[in-house]
């Protein structure tokens, strides 16, 4: 058995372990972060369970620590004070990012872990089995309910050499972006095999593990070997390390099979993630900026790196050189050893142990600016300058572009590299952890203006009679659907308002035509929803009246939090039927409920065409869709 079917079969509480069929997880562990947090606990307090039933929950306050006005703070006293009356740790702004931290201080091999947050398989670096998930369906799982999802294909990776001097583990995963595309991966886990991952530290299988997510992947892992046990003794934290493989005749769906030694330094142009090119084909383009940090590239051996590269140097003049530990831990260690003095001395600027410009919280560049980030998203608009253009890269081509001001292969430009030697312990002090509170009911909840009450969604009619309010093309993203950046970012608990920016960058009369309507239909073609696991993007929708989405495809956790909100996704029978579909047109859904109930051919007329839709509902998926949610689902006592 391989090592993702292990972990399964170990937590499988319903469902078989056959690709397509809907299985059931019994998850140990959940994460949050303040951008999703805040819903998801409101969702939560609704289910009116007294106490999470995981083994572990922890609210990270990563994302929105631009404090610009009130709303960011009063959503971080909110989470503080729910975090303490029911039984969740609490990591406030400037502990660190949460996948960063989760690893260095949470994570253990063989659990489960769903987070609010789409790069949470960032835990896999440590063979865990990890998630991202809509908030609503992380409330569940605090709640004690399973995790659903379509048993996916496992794909076996198997890594074989090492890498050469200044090619690093982002080349890796940029590598199988170029091979597979951001839809590669949509329906399979990606597990890695093969002697070349002995060759591989845990923060290097953390940037790997990390942006597998952008491959559409369900989930990525590595195996739990001696190298992680390293790691977590450096963290003393070895007692909670065992050792997790795939069996020898371990069979797998795919596999793919990627030679180390022969990578070379990689770069994703805008504006996706699989528009990769070798860096040296590049060479020479004028650079702006260049960041350094994001849950993909920001541990202390990442930081160390930057800080033996940088001494005794400057950066270009015309270049922009910002910086973010990805946690306190790395913080304090940096400045302890005086590496932060080299970074520092250097030029660049030292930005808090946040998500910051990766999710377009400050650093904008400027107008058509040329920007390097070491992060794991350049869609467009992403960074917060909508013409920027955003190129992602490992820490050693960034770097190199810092010193030249331009894209530069490191191969040729540097020289030795220098030997990043971590210490035998790393600093630990976990008293920035708060911990719930021994008496729940001492713990009044603060809630400030920005917090509105969740909104209540009807029950699905049999009969829906709607307008086409918006046509999309190939990969949209939730950054398309539901922008982030800091005015946005912190409207995330009030709903109301952050409506207001749905399909903003895409179509800025989408908001009055979808409330015009009051029943919207959005057609879309393939791969819709890519990106983030933000639940909004399928929250606000409704909100603003949608009912349905007809696409080619779709991501998969959208298309989850679609139907966790009674919106019903739908995909084209033929492909071509999409160009058949235009703004305004006029479909009536009749006899829905019975349609969908009995797996009946859902056929629709549009403009006087009849248009075949296929649907693939599990009986819960059905009776969720039905109840108007799953809230409302989980409100009606069924289980």
């Amino acid at each position: 058995m391989n090592l993702s079917k292990k972990i399964i079969k170990r937590h499988l509480v319903s469902g078989v372990m056959e690709v397509g069929q809907e299985i059931g997880l019994k998850i140990d562990q959940t994460l949050t972060q303040d951008a999703t947090g805040t819903m998801a606990y409101l969702q939560f307090e609704a289910m009116g369970v007294p106490n999470v039933k995981t083994e572990l929950s922890v609210s990270y306050i990563d994302h929105n620590t631009l404090q610009s006005g009130f709303e960011n703070a009063d959503d971080h006293k909110f989470l503080q004070t729910i975090a303490a009356k029911y039984g969740i740790i609490f990591s406030p702004a400037g502990t660190g990012i949460c996948h960063q931290v989760h690893l260095e201080r949470f994570g253990i091999p063989g659990k489960t872990l769903i987070g609010s947050d789409s790069h949470t398989p960032t835990g896999g670096g440590i063979g865990m089995l990890s998630f991202g998930a809509g908030g609503l369906d992380v409330a569940c799982a605090m709640a004690g309910q399973p995790f659903y999802i379509t048993m996916p294909k496992i794909v076996k990776v198997n890594l074989t050499g090492k890498l050469r001097p200044w090619v690093s583990a982002k080349d890796i995963i940029l590598e199988l972006l170029r091979l597979l595309s951001v839809k590669g991966g949509r329906g399979k886990i990606f597990e890695f095999a093969g002697e070349g991952v002995k060759t591989l530290s845990v923060p290097e299988r953390a940037t790997i593990t990390n942006m597998g997510t952008e491959l559409g992947a369900t989930t990525t892992i590595f195996p739990s070997d001696e190298i992680t046990k390293d790691f977590l003794k450096k963290q003393s934290r070895e007692t909670v390390w065992i050792e997790l493989a795939a069996d020898k005749d371990a069979q797998y769906d795919e596999e793919i099979n990627i030679d180390l030694n022969t990578l070379d330094p990689l770069i994703a142009m805008p504006h996706s993630p699989d528009n990769v090119k070798k860096v040296k084909e590049l060479k020479g383009t004028k650079v702006d900026q260049v960041g350094i940090g994001s849950c993909t590239n920001s541990s202390l051996a990442d930081m160390m790196l930057c800080a033996k590269v940088l001494k005794g140097k400057k950066i270009s003049k015309d270049t922009s050189l910002v910086i973010s530990p990805g946690s306190r831990q790395v913080m304090s260690m940096l400045a302890a050893s005086g590496d932060l003095f080299d970074i520092i001395d250097a030029g660049a600027r030292i930005l808090e142990c946040a998500c910051g410009p990766c999710i377009g919280m400050g650093q904008a560049p400027k107008t058509k600016a040329v920007s390097l980030r070491t992060f794991n998203r350049n869609f467009e608009g992403r960074s917060g300058t909508k013409d920027a253009q955003v190129y992602l890269c490992s820490p050693e081509v960034a770097l190199a572009a810092a010193l030249t001001g331009e894209i530069t292969d490191p191969c040729v430009y540097f020289q030795q590299k220098p030997e990043i030697k971590l210490p035998e312990k790393f600093y630990v002090n976990d008293g920035h952890f708060q911990m719930p509170a021994k008496d729940s009911l001492k713990v009044e909840i603060v809630r400030g203006p920005n917090i509105k009450p969740l909104p209540i969604f009807e029950k699905l009619n049999d009969t829906i009679k709607a307008d086409v309010v918006l046509k999309v093309g190939d990969n949209i993203s939730t950054d398309h659907i539901l922008p982030a950046g800091a005015k946005i970012l912190p409207l995330r608990s009030n709903l109301p308002a952050i409506s207001e920016y749905t399909f903003a960058s895409v179509d800025k009369d989408f908001v009055s035509r979808a409330k015009l309507s009051s029943n919207g239909v959005i057609i879309g073609a393939d791969n819709y929803g890519q990106g983030s696991s933000r639940e909004h993007a399928a929250l606000a929708p409704r909100y603003l009246g949608i009912k349905a989405v007809l696409v080619k495809s779709f991501a998969r956790i959208h298309l989850a939090n679609l139907i966790n909100f009674g919106i019903i996704p739908l995909t084209f029978a033929d492909p071509l039927d999409y160009d058949k579909v235009k703004l305004g047109d006029k479909i009536e859904f009749s006899d829905i409920k019975n349609i969908i109930k009995n797996n009946k051919e859902l056929i629709i007329k549009i403009d006087g065409k009849n248009i075949k839709l296929n649907y693939n509902f599990t009986d819960r998926q059905k009776e969720i869709i039905f109840a108007g949610g799953l809230l409302n689902w989980i409100k009606e006592g069924i289980k």
